[in-house]
């Protein structure tokens, strides 16, 4: 079993249909998450760490996807993301060493694809689009 793109095209579909019933809901989720994960003083793949981190400690599979995901894409390294996962076993516990494997695991599956891409060593330098985000991941709280 997958962790990673299994589960945004499990939840594309419904979450298409979600956000085309509550259309202003999204625009505004849209809106908070660009702001939220703009680069300031922490840059974007250390805010999608952070994201990964609560994603896991949330038990999100949808968030864990979206935010893996998103962190290979900003150059995250997989130690850098098992750290991360780590501090959740601390804050969450037993659930954290659950989550914790599926979102590393959804990590690695994610690293491996951009590594083996022809330019894959080029982490991007702006926040993916909200938009394809959304498309792919997919989740309660609206990544989808």
């Amino acid at each position: 079993m997958t962790y990673g793109k299994a589960v945004q095209d499990e939840l594309r579909v419904p979450t298409r249909e979600l956000r085309h019933a509550i259309p202003q809901v999204y625009a505004g989720y849209k809106e908070l998450h660009d702001s939220a994960l703009a680069p300031g003083v922490l840059d974007v793949k250390t805010k999608e760490l952070i994201a990964l981190a609560i994603a896991v400690s949330k038990e999100c599979d949808g968030c864990i996807a979206a935010h893996a995901h998103a962190a290979v894409l900003h150059g995250a390294r997989p130690q850098e993301a098992a750290e991360a996962i780590g501090v959740t076993f601390l804050m969450n516990g037993g659930p954290a060493t659950v989550y914790g494997a599926r979102a590393f695991a959804a990590f690695q599956e994610f690293y491996s694809q951009q590594m083996s891409q022809p330019d894959a060593r080029q982490p991007v330098t702006a926040t993916p689009s909200s938009e394809g985000m959304r498309e792919s991941a997919g989740s309660a709280t609206g990544r989808a």
